[in-house]
């Protein structure tokens, strides 16, 4: 089958409507580049869902990030129809990112389908987000479809990434099946499959409302825009609906499907997974994972299971490189936390770079996409501070504290415990590359855990480790080692204590609390000084000398000087006795004393961005 035949299943009249018996709600779920958005661009084009003008590829990828990174950012929501043995299906499509910083994206979609497409590039095998995945999916009570993707490649191994399945899931090599989502070979096999394996939701169309809030998005012309799926009753175009959790109440001006672009529907019943619009302008008025239940039965009805909130472990500042954009930054935000709920942010300010936001994100690539949305989105250009984990402080009185930047911690003598965050990370790995992996990861302080051996090629490996340490080059370094066949996976598991210092960075004996920065004893010096020779490079010089030192408590660790300018006082000393060349060089020296006690040194913000964007640089950015 090719994109220019006809589809098996003839598409129907959008505004059709189904029998919940007849509806399937299912996600895709795989690990990065196994090729998810090729394969729901296949199901739509044999569902009929587009004509082949209107057909490209990455359909359900609309921003353009997306498109040029090559990678799935948000869930897209679709609705198809089709016929078989003349019964009416409605499939609803959840399309979902694979990179593990994207993680609770795949999570909120689960909430609303009740199978998943497991899929697995024939050619790469298992990989660690391909387990996540799949346990996500095992854990929320999912009809797991195992489907071995890009079989016509010449590098395919079906059988033994069968064997893999098998070994890690208990997988019935028989179960899997086969398809080439560029080609569309074993599309149709794959929708016969969807229909009979994965079940129908259930529910009562006659019960009050119930309807999952699993999504929403920000209009700039009609507001927020929120995508529900109905878990009891039926929805309708003008009916007054409570969100229970903010205890709003809104009337529903228009209710539908997407197809993928908005069709407007009269009713969602039980089973739909639609959008609703009722003109909410405030977005802090929409939380996801509530529930919207009809006004006059609110008291009475119970809300649904929501989700797990997300914990942001990477945080950074902020800032505009114009204060007068303080409030357009803050409105791009609001409007940034609607479109994506996994990141979190409040205002905080700094001598250096003025007035800001302190931002929590998932992971490292998480936070460049922020950052890239954010300038594209608002044309606000913004300055990035170099990013930092969550650390947890526990004082002598009992009390636990959570710190997000060094400014935030206790004084030493307070603190009972300083705690960092731990996670498990899970290394799938040639066999041949175990013995660098594991040396790479007791390098950055890891605790071995397990092994296991998916197959005689490939081997499962399974550390303890701070998260600092995996935060930066880790990932860079692992593709390295493992000649670019290594993959990774990690999960917070808890915090532990260790010896963890605050190293202070003072300029001319002043703290300057932007370049402070929470460390392993151990590693304290050597980070200080690495910060310590770039200041050097970047403050201009003085009429004096400047120390710059890198101190933890009242330790000096490490100390660079910048030399002053020099003036040749004796220059116009035209012959003469050598006391008078060494009375006007100890002139000189008294003024310059007098000038260091009382002047100060001025950093400039060039230096401060150029050293906070040189450390990001340093940290090795986690390709895609």
């Amino acid at each position: 089958m090719n994109l220019t035949s006809p589809p098996r299943f003839a598409p129907l009249a959008e505004t059709t409507p189904v029998n919940p018996e007849h509806i399937r709600n299912f996600n895709i779920i795989a690990h990065i580049d196994h090729g998810k958005s090729t394969l729901a661009d296949r199901i739509l084009v044999a569902c009929g869902a587009l004509t082949q003008r209107e057909m490209h590829a990455q359909v359900l990828d609309s921003m353009d990030l997306e498109r040029e990174r090559g990678i799935t950012i948000k869930a897209k929501a679709v609705a198809l129809d089709l016929k078989k043995d003349g019964v009416l299906y409605r499939l609803n499509l959840i399309d979902t990112p694979g990179h593990v910083d994207f993680n609770y994206e795949v999570s909120r979609s689960m909430r609303a389908c009740e199978g998943s497409l497991l899929l697995v590039d024939a050619a790469q095998g298992v990989q660690a987000q391909t387990v996540a995945n799949a346990y996500l999916a095992i854990e929320a009570g999912l009809e797991i479809i195992p489907v071995l993707n890009k079989v016509d490649l010449s590098a395919a191994r079906p059988d033994e990434v069968k064997g893999e399945l098998e070994t890690t899931f208990g997988i019935e090599p028989s179960s899997v099946l086969h398809v080439s989502a560029k080609t569309g070979l074993g599309v149709p096999e794959l929708l016969d499959a969807i229909l009979t394996r994965i079940p129908p939701p259930t529910g009562d169309p006659a019960a009050p409302l119930q309807a999952l809030i699993f999504d929403s998005v920000y209009d700039v012309y009609r507001g927020v825009i929120v995508f529900i799926r109905v878990r009891q009753g039926t929805i309708r175009k003008g009916d007054v609906v409570r969100f229970k959790g903010t205890a709003r109440t809104y009337e529903v001006l228009e209710m539908g499907l997407m197809r993928p672009r908005m069709t407007p529907l009269a009713e969602l019943s039980v089973g739909e997974t639609g959008y609703i619009w009722c003109n909410i302008k405030n977005i802090h008025d929409v939380n996801v994972g509530d529930t919207v239940v009809h006004e006059s039965v609110a008291n009475e009805v119970g809300s649904l299971p929501g989700y797990r909130e997300p914990k942001t472990m990477v945080h950074c500042g902020i800032y505009p490189v114009n204060n007068a954009e303080f409030e357009e930054l803050r409105k791009a935000l609001d409007k940034l936390s609607l479109n994506d709920a996994s990141f979190t942010y409040h205002p905080e300010s700094s001598e250096a770079l003025g007035f800001g936001f302190r931002c929590g994100f998932l992971g490292l690539l998480h936070m460049e996409i922020v950052q890239e949305r954010l300038e594209r989105e608002s044309g606000v250009e913004i300055v990035q501070t170099a990013p930092n984990v969550t650390y947890q402080v526990l004082t002598r009185n009992g009390e636990e504290k959570e710190v997000e930047r060094p400014s935030d911690l206790p004084d030493p003598s307070e603190i009972e415990e300083f705690r960092e965050p731990i996670v498990r990370v899970s290394l799938l790995v040639p066999a041949d590359s175990i013995g660098s992996v594991m040396k790479l990861c007791l390098d950055r302080r890891g605790t071995f855990v397990r092994t296991e051996y998916l197959s005689t090629e490939r081997a499962l490996l399974t550390y303890d480790m701070p998260m600092a340490e995996i935060l930066y080059d880790f990932y860079d370094i692992l593709k390295s080692a493992t000649r670019g066949f290594g993959s990774m996976d990690y999960d917070l598991t808890g915090y532990r204590a260790d010896h963890l210092v605050k190293v202070r960075i003072m300029v001319a004996s002043e703290d300057v609390d932007a370049f402070s920065f929470i460390a392993h004893r151990d590693e304290a010096e050597s980070k200080g000084r690495k910060i310590l020779e770039r200041l050097r490079k970047k403050i201009p010089r003085h009429l004096f000398a400047v120390a710059l030192q890198a101190a933890v408590g009242g330790k000096i660790i490490a100390r660079e000087t910048i030399a002053p300018m020099r003036k040749d006082v004796t220059s116009k000393c035209y012959g003469g006795d050598i006391s008078r060349k060494r009375k006007l060089l100890e002139k000189q020296k008294e003024g310059k004393k007098r000038l260091k006690a009382i002047g100060g040194v001025e950093i400039p913000q060039e230096a401060f961005l150029a050293v906070l964007g040189e450390e990001r640089e340093d940290t090795g950015k986690r390709k895609n």
